[in-house]
């Protein structure tokens, strides 16, 4: 789910900013005249029809594929030249086929090899709310393309989708909010307000929230699919696109070759209790990973007890700072409570090695780092308007808080961090006040089958990073007892969404969709720690 929520539930490693939890890849760019040639002589085809995958208008029930230009970005996207793109249109609301339709953009990047395997990947982006067309980089950057084409479909309500439900003035309140105290009743109150005005106006432009879920994004797959004429394909989803891709196996398992899922986010278990106990797994793997490093245990010694004391300390006494964050040329007003800096670590396991050196500063009176990391998330232009809230609560409202109390998510964060103080306890890392937000956005609770378990004999590689604090690497176990076809890894040492930081990750995975009852996890073997700064 790149869960990383400040106030709302957020995101991929994409959404993870330059100088706070960024996660740099590396480029690659194609000559036009290469792609071209690639896209026209190098594609698998669909099923039947002899021509490249994409390039063919096909209406299959009430889904029609319409080949055309690409789906727009926020910014130029240098490995989408050259792919194929198109449109699906589908009901919103299958419920009601008559009703209105939702428009999907589609791109298809070209295997990089020129004899494609003929079964493609789609790629099922994180969020809820980020749009997988924007995420092309990261996949091809880690090679998901070396022997096939890879589809990224925006899902319903995404960046590129029709309608789009992002809502600029949530984005604009979480940049504002990094000067209010985190918890606090009265940024509740300015929050669940943001939210209704959300609500307000995507519901005002006609849109139908309650048909935003996984169930009907599940069929929407389902349905690309077929209208692609592709007979079998594999899937692969990161963060909360885990999520998406259980469901989608559980309910549409036909033509489904083989699944990876990475930083993963189990149905059946999602909510606040799952992300207490996932940031508690990342936290505890980061600690352990100083304490082993002889320079750091010496250097920061119980790093646990000191994040935890200041924990505690900041919620009784917050810290109000000034920095300076890219790009803002007036300072920045930070204010840092016990529940602002647990969010902060949630995300700082992105950037390990500076973690432990940035406690011991605010421990002994410098929150400099860390508020500068705090807010340059939040105030980074792609901070605003690219996430898709109407979709991500469409998810939460249904899906989560009608199958979690409050008091059984108040015990999860207990028996997390018993020591926290009940006021951050109350608002789960990623999750402040959804159940508030809920409260207001008034969608239906979904089927209580949407909280089953995903049973399946479909082949499925569950990789989770063992700094991962905010999908724990014990969901992976978890999913696996149902998924006669499993097989799990932990990558150490790093972070959600290993498949963006990790190369052993990336060749894990390519070798697993070559062969996906056996992939090659030799690399995992004498991977080491990162080297942890050692301040003076």
């Amino acid at each position: 789910m790149a869960l990383n929520r400040a106030p709302r539930c957020r995101r991929t490693v994409r959404r993870l900013h330059a100088g706070s939890a960024a996660v740099a890849t590396g480029a690659l760019i194609t000559g036009l005249l290469t792609t071209l040639a690639h896209a026209q002589y190098s594609t698998g085809t669909g099923a039947g029809t002899g021509a490249p995958i994409g390039t063919v208008a096909r209406t299959v029930g009430g889904a029609s594929f319409e080949p055309g230009a690409c789906p727009k970005t926020p910014e130029p996207i240098a490995e989408l030249k050259g792919a194929r793109c198109g449109t699906l249109t589908v009901p919103e609301n299958r419920a009601k086929p008559d009703g209105p339709k939702t428009t999907l953009g589609v791109a298809i990047v070209s295997a990089a090899t020129g004899t494609p395997k003929p079964d493609p990947i789609v790629w099922l982006a994180g969020g809820p709310g980020d749009d997988a067309v924007g995420e092309a980089k990261m996949a091809i950057d880690g090679g998901l393309n070396r022997d096939r084409d890879v589809i990224f479909m925006s899902q319903r309500g995404t960046y590129s989708a029709d309608p789009q439900l992002t809502c600029p003035n949530i984005d604009e309140f979480n940049a504002r909010a990094v000067g209010l105290v985190y918890d606090a009743p009265s940024t509740e109150r300015l929050h669940v307000e943001a939210t209704r005005t959300c609500r307000d106006q995507l519901a005002g432009r006609g849109a139908d929230l309650s048909a935003y879920n996984d169930t009907e994004s599940a069929a929407d797959y389902a349905d690309l699919r077929v209208a692609l004429g592709i007979d079998q394909w594999n899937v692969f989803g990161i963060s909360y696109g885990t999520h998406l891709a259980l469901i989608y196996m559980r309910q549409h398992p036909q033509g489904i070759r083989s699944v990876g899922i990475d930083g993963i986010l189990p149905p059946s278990t999602a909510g606040s209790a799952l992300t207490w106990s996932s940031a508690r797994q990342g936290f505890d793997g980061l600690f352990k990973a100083c304490a082993e490093q002889p320079a750091c245990n010496r250097r920061y010694p119980n790093l646990s007890a000191t994040f935890e004391r200041l924990v505690r300390e900041l919620e009784a006494h917050p810290v109000t700072t000034t920095v300076t964050v890219p790009g803002h040329a007036q300072p920045v007003k930070v204010v840092l409570d016990g529940g602002a800096l647990v969010n902060w670590m949630t995300s700082a396991t992105h950037v390990a090695p500076g973690v432990p050196r940035s406690l011991d500063e605010l421990a002994h009176g410098n929150p400099r780092r860390i508020a500068e990391q705090w807010a340059a998330g939040k105030l980074s232009p792609q901070a605003v308007g690219r996430t898709a809230h109407g979709l991500a609560y469409g998810v939460f409202c249904s899906e989560w808080v009608p199958y979690e109390s409050r008091a059984e998510a108040l015990r999860g964060g207990r028996a997390a961090f018993p020591s926290f103080p009940r006021s951050v306890l109350a608002q789960a890392p990623q999750l402040t006040f959804l159940r508030p937000d809920c409260g207001v956005w008034n969608v239906p609770a979904a089927p209580p089958s949407i909280r089953d378990v995903t049973r399946s004999d479909i082949p499925t590689l569950a990789v989770s990073g063992g700094f991962d604090s905010q999908t724990g690497a014990a969901s992976g176990p978890y999913v696996a007892r149902t998924l006669s076809h499993a097989t799990v890894v932990t990558v150490p040492y790093e972070p959600h969404v290993v498949f963006a930081t990790s190369q052993c990750a990336q060749e894990i995975t390519v070798s697993f969709f070559d062969n996906p009852t056996a992939p090659n996890t030799g690399c995992l073997t004498g991977l080491k720690p990162p080297q942890f700064e050692i301040g003076p």
